[in-house]
């Protein structure tokens, strides 16, 4: 028997089994997941009704909420695209990805009206329907609000049957750091097989609770790749979806309390700001069992403290959105035996091992796969069902990044014998200095070890001498003091000379992305300014 691979699948098992469990909070809004399979089949046949054709792209832009979690799956029910949009973005990169994407139907909250405004001069053509009715009536709103389109439209039964698993279900927008944002398609079969793989790998022996028992709080914006898949594995598992409009970090303690969750994901910032949060103390988080931190490298030092301050585990997961994104992640393998504790905090502080059916390499320029010695630097390539299926209107930037079917995937690693991988760097952060190459990433993780600092960034900056050297810019811990020499001789107790930063700079804030990454090229591009920033390729340390 050959039954068509769709996410959407999971929604109507959901429904089948649990239909009266509540499957989403948001905020004072509770939904059973019956009631989440009606409003998905009733978007579905919403946007239909407004001329919504197969493989038409619906876009969203909106915080994390509940009707945005439904858009994972009544836009693919109507076999059309879902382009999520980066709320972060500024008007003109939204502007170029709606008029790339070719979007013709725009769900918007009203709260972002200015952008709107901007962005529809520039796409005369799309319909903007509002989440709810915007305080003074505009003629270019759709006359419909979402609820009131929900409201009206007639669902049919879905027959997942008779979808074709090789369409495009979804597409996210990369960030466009090294240039225009690039399209990632995900078809129905690529999600499916992500959310499959990804409970395998994530979901281990020994965990407190069955999976249908577990609360995930949204920390992360479904907009990055339906919020690091768990769009799907929730819902695939029975489990509760807790919306979170803003990452504010009393606020997402609160929630934790109140909703008993039992995970979460975040970015190292996310994390950082939770173990420092003044209100700490106040909450009961026992039921937190795991978090899993990504979207930058992370420190030993950063899991031991999450872990010793939330009382909970702590590991670190990998991935890109041309991965669906999660790939890779930081668990202990029974091969390693018993480990001391300094051990195991190292390991789930690592980039981790790859989930199953997912091929992963280390290699060198040339394509040859490098020593696993945990020094030897190379790329990271993949190969597997959850790779994307290219970028959308753009075959020569596939064929680049997609090459003899592998994902080439710009990140510098380091792996070994058990197979656990280690990111150095991104090719383009690598700071070659007098011949040497040094990672960025290792100076971060010795310096934010530092008990005074809260967060650092290292850049390449130009140095008459060497070419390159290392730069750091550090936040201090509220009423924690420090040098610029102090910082620099905490380096060098850890770290080879030619490695400790020439300056440190200390700021109030460094520049953060939609999820709270830092943004590197922010504070190294400056420096670089009419003169020539190499982008690094693999090789040895």
């Amino acid at each position: 028997m050959h039954l068509p691979l769709t996410p959407i699948r999971f929604l109507l098992w959901a429904a089948d089994e649990y239909g009266d469990k509540v499957g989403i909070v948001d905020g004072d809004k509770r939904f059973a997941y019956r009631q989440f399979l009606d409003r998905a089949a009733r978007l579905s046949a919403a946007v239909q009704s407004l001329g919504v054709e197969a493989g038409d792209r619906v876009a969203t832009l909106s915080f994390n909420c509940h009707p945005l979690l439904e858009a994972y799956y009544g836009i693919p029910m109507a076999r059309a695209i879902l382009l999520s949009l980066n709320v972060r973005l500024a008007a003109e990169e939204q502007a170029y990805i709606l008029e790339h994407s070719g979007a013709k139907v725009a769900i918007f909250d009203p709260e972002f009206l200015p952008l709107v405004d901007e962005l529809r001069k520039s796409r005369p053509g799309i319909r903007w329907i509002p989440l709810y009715a915007p305080p003074n009536p505009l003629s270019w709103v759709h006359s419909q609000t979402y609820e009131e389109l929900l409201a009206a439209a007639s669902p049919e039964s879905i027959d997942f049957t008779i979808y074709d698993e090789n369409a495009i279900a979804e597409l996210f927008y990369t960030s466009g750091s090294t240039g225009r944002p690039k399209g990632v398609m995900l078809s129905h079969r690529t999600l499916f097989l992500h959310a499959l793989t990804a409970l395998i790998g994530i979901y281990r022996r020994g965990e407190k609770r069955p999976a249908d028992q577990q609360v995930e709080l949204h920390t992360i914006p479904l907009f990055h790749a339906n919020g690091w898949g768990k769009a799907h594995t929730v819902t695939l598992t029975g489990g509760r979806h807790v919306m979170v409009k803003r990452f504010e970090p009393a606020h997402v303690l609160a929630l934790i309390e109140r909703e008993k969750v039992t995970g979460l994901c975040a970015v190292p910032t996310m994390a950082t700001a939770l173990v420092n949060c003044p209100e700490l103390d106040r909450y009961d988080l026992s039921s937190l069992e795991e978090i899993m931190i990504g979207g930058a490298a992370s420190s030993p030092s950063l899991i031991a403290e999450t872990e010793a301050k939330l009382q909970c585990k702590v590991l670190a997961g990998y991935g890109l959105t041309e991965t669906s994104p999660v790939a890779m992640i930081a668990h202990l393998k029974d091969t390693l035996g018993a480990v001391s504790e300094e051990e195991r905090i190292r390991r789930q502080a690592m980039t981790g091992f790859s989930f199953p059916g997912v091929e992963t390499r280390v290699a060198d320029a040339a394509g040859t796969d490098v020593p696993k010695d945990m020094r030897t630097m190379g790329e990271i390539l993949f190969r597997g069902d959850l790779v994307m299926d290219g970028y959308w209107n753009e075959p020569e930037a596939t064929a680049e990044t997609v090459r003899d079917n592998w994902l080439h995937t710009g990140d510098i690693a380091v792996w070994d014998e058990h197979n656990y991988f280690l990111i150095v760097d991104r090719q383009k952060d690598v700071i070659i200095s007098g011949g040497e190459n040094i990672s960025s990433l290792e100076i971060e993780k010795v310096i934010v070890a530092h008990p005074a600092v809260y967060e650092t960034a290292v850049v390449a900056v130009p140095d008459e001498k060497w070419g390159e050297a290392p730069k750091a810019y550090v936040v201090l811990k509220p009423g924690a003091s420090a040098t610029e020499d102090e910082i620099r001789d905490h380096v060098r107790k850890h770290l080879a000379g030619f490695k400790v930063p020439r300056t440190v700079a200390f700021e109030a804030e460094l520049p953060k992305g939609a999820t709270g990454k830092i943004l590197k090229r922010a504070l190294r591009d400056p420096h670089w300014e009419g003169m020539e920033k190499h982008v690094h390729g693999s090789g040895r340390s």
